[in-house]
């Protein structure tokens, strides 16, 4: 299931929130946390996806959410780099190299780093993380001009969802 960088991060915000609010297990834990985020069918079919999901307490399904937002941005910097190989039209190389330069900081280090401050109990330093990368994508959106934005579907919160879907805390 493909989603903007942006919509898995706004789950994972809010998932990372409710891990230090809710540290106790529930029988039906996915359920129960997806709806204390904005945007439940699309929490609840993210985490789904993951076989994992099933036997994870909250800060496993933060986890599973960031890996997922990583996959995402790592699949966006790839069709970047792709649509810079096709040598686009003038107006699309800066733009498209400017996020290039946004995504790849994103990739490497801030998102792993999330990851690892998730696994390390550090929920506010990747919640920092996770809220910087949200900001990447919006600011790679900002530098398109006119009516070609040909990473919008990557980069634009599906609804705005981006945000809240990530609180696990």
């Amino acid at each position: 299931m493909k989603y903007s960088i942006q919509t898995p991060l706004l789950v994972l915000v809010h998932l990372v929130f409710l891990i230090v609010q809710t540290q106790s297990q529930s029988t039906d834990l996915l359920s129960k946390t997806c709806k204390k985020t904005p945007y439940y069918d699309l929490c609840l079919s993210s985490l789904q996806s993951s076989p994992q999901s099933s036997n994870s307490d909250i800060a496993g399904l933060a986890h599973i959410m960031a890996d997922l937002v990583l996959s995402n941005a790592t699949d966006t910097l790839d069709y970047i780099h792709s649509l810079l190989k096709q040598s686009p039209e003038a107006d699309l190389q800066k733009p498209l190299a400017n996020c290039a330069e946004l995504y790849i900081p994103v990739v490497k280090y801030t998102l792993p780093q999330s990851i690892d401050a998730l696994s390390n109990g550090h929920y506010g330093f990747a919640n920092y993380g996770i809220s910087d990368a949200a900001k990447e994508a919006q600011a790679c959106e900002k530098g398109f001009s006119g009516s070609t934005k040909p990473l919008t579907d990557r980069n634009t919160l599906r609804g705005d969802k981006l945000p809240g879907m990530i609180k696990l805390q």
